[in-house]
């Protein structure tokens, strides 16, 4: 008796067009994007050169020496090497040129825009021979909307030396280990009443210029900007000029300065006359008055405000009797004191007294009245007009 086996079944064959149909749809959708991401780029060359034939118009002038479009897959990058921005329609014109600038965009997200900016920058007037130069480890920008309707603006810098450049000779003007400078629309549009909210963040940043930033200070502020008429470029005294015009004013809603033992925060709000003269005024909350007394050279100014009004030379009995007349009982605080103590002491007595960080702290408004300036009733100085 013969055994029967039966015979396999024969296995289905794999059909290749399964393996194949996934790799063409791939390849499909690679040269698809390919396409699109040409056509985006063609389309961001087009842009550029017809905004910079629209700035054209209105006198600024924007070059680079070499201009190259890349990023693909995913992103549009366009790297210009050795930028310049000529404005002439600025009174004085300015003339600004740097190394090189990459400005990013992400396919997908068409109004983020990154930019990356290599150093030094040179800012010139036409007209003069001097020249301000800035260089910098790193700086970054980034643009949320359009660059004809910005909504959101940030710019970074780490390790900034800004100096002036004279015939040759240069002399640095300010230092800063980082910068923060942040703008938001917040009311209105770019081209028609734009309300905007202004940020700014310092660390370690001095100033030969400036004798309250003469040490490594940090500060940080925000505020509001009221009466700007639009966002185009323009010189800053033409933009103080039109808040002039229409009343408008600058709301600052925190301002903090920190140096050494100085703590000093504020809040109020400044207006421009049409005369360009500053008004308006700032509360104070001061720790270290001593510091800032001398920093100021405020004991000179102190002894003659009293004098002003006790009239005669200046002994410090005869400025604590003035100060009796003042506030009764503010004599006696001075006397015994001498220099900047003697002046910090006054100005702590016709001032709040609180506390800031924990620390011992005066309150009082620093004043602006048509280009004048006190802290407290005690003049101090004068601000020349904006514009």
């Amino acid at each position: 008796m013969s055994s029967y086996s039966p015979r396999p079944a024969p296995r289905p064959r794999r059909r290749a067009w399964l393996i194949a149909l996934p790799l063409g749809i791939f390849a499909l959708l690679a040269l698809a994007w390919t396409g699109f991401w040409f056509y985006a780029a063609h389309r961001a060359d087009i842009e550029i050169t017809r905004w910079r034939a629209r700035e054209a118009q209105h006198g600024h002038m924007f070059a680079c020496s070499r201009q190259d479009i890349g990023g693909y897959p995913f992103r549009i990058e366009v790297r210009c090497t050795d930028p310049q921005a000529d404005l002439r329609a600025w009174q004085p014109p300015i003339v600004l040129a740097a190394k090189g600038a990459l400005v990013t965009v992400q396919v997908y997200d068409p109004t983020l825009l990154i930019g990356e900016f290599t150093g030094p920058l040179r800012i010139a007037e036409n007209s003069r021979n001097v020249a301000i130069v800035a260089d910098w480890k790193l700086a970054q920008a980034s643009l949320r909307g359009r660059p004809s309707a910005p909504e959101r603006l940030s710019i970074v810098l780490d390790n900034v030396k800004i100096a002036e450049r004279d015939s040759g000779t240069i002399t640095n003007v300010a230092n800063a280990e980082h910068i923060e400078l942040h703008g938001r629309l917040i009311g209105g549009s770019a081209a028609d009443n734009p309300v905007v909210e202004l940020g700014v963040r310092l660390t370690q940043g001095t100033a030969s210029g400036l004798q309250i930033l003469a040490q490594p200070t940090d500060g940080v502020a925000a505020a509001t900007v009221y009466g700007l008429h639009d966002l185009s470029p323009k010189p800053w005294r033409q933009v103080l000029r039109e808040l002039a015009q229409v009343d408008g004013r600058i709301e600052i809603s925190q301002a903090r300065l920190t140096q050494g033992d100085i703590a000093a925060v504020g809040a109020g709000t400044l207006t421009v006359k049409p005369d360009g003269r500053l008004d308006g005024q700032i509360r104070l909350t001061i720790a270290g008055i001593e510091r800032v007394v001398a920093l100021l050279g405020l004991d000179e100014a102190v002894k003659q405000y009293v004098a002003q009004r006790t009239g005669g030379g200046m002994t410090v009995d005869k400025l604590a009797s003035g100060l009796d007349r003042l506030l009764p009982g503010l004599g006696g605080a001075v006397r015994g004191q001498s220099g900047a103590n003697l002046a910090a002491v006054g100005i702590s007595m016709l001032g709040e007294q609180t506390q800031l960080d924990g620390r011992r702290a005066v309150a009082l408004p620093l004043r602006f009245a048509s280009g004048a300036v006190f802290l407290g009733p005690i003049p101090i100085g004068q601000v020349p007009p904006l514009f």
